[in-house]
């Protein structure tokens, strides 16, 4: 499974669990970390770790194994990382803080 349909996959799962503004920034050639980054927000901790574990899942179910997690006891920003692409997790504050859409502005939206 390539990153785009693997990309698809984790969006649908955040849209199901109700996820606001999701995200999918193509990234190639803009960075060596990952050829995409898929950004959300949810509500609070729990909604994240919702998110967070219903991603994880149905990305599993298609054979896509998480590599890493950051953030998941803290729940204000949780990073999933599947290897060729991160999920970032934020609450609306860390989201408007951090502003991942800002500092990869060169990076086509999917």
């Amino acid at each position: 499974m390539n990153t785009w349909e693997a990309a698809k996959i984790a969006q649908a799962a955040l849209e199901d669990k109700l996820a606001s503004d999701v995200r999918v920034l193509n990234l190639e050639g803009l960075s060596d970390i990952a050829d995409c980054f898929i950004i959300a927000s949810g509500n609070n901790v729990n909604h994240l770790r919702a998110m967070a574990d219903e991603a994880e899942q149905k990305l599993l179910e298609v054979g896509v194994k998480l590599l890493h997690t950051e953030g998941y006891n803290t729940g204000t920003w949780i990073l999933l990382d599947f290897g060729t692409f991160l999920l970032h997790l934020f609450n609306k504050e860390q989201r408007d803080f951090y502003g991942l859409e800002h500092v990869w502005a060169d990076a086509k939206e999917v």
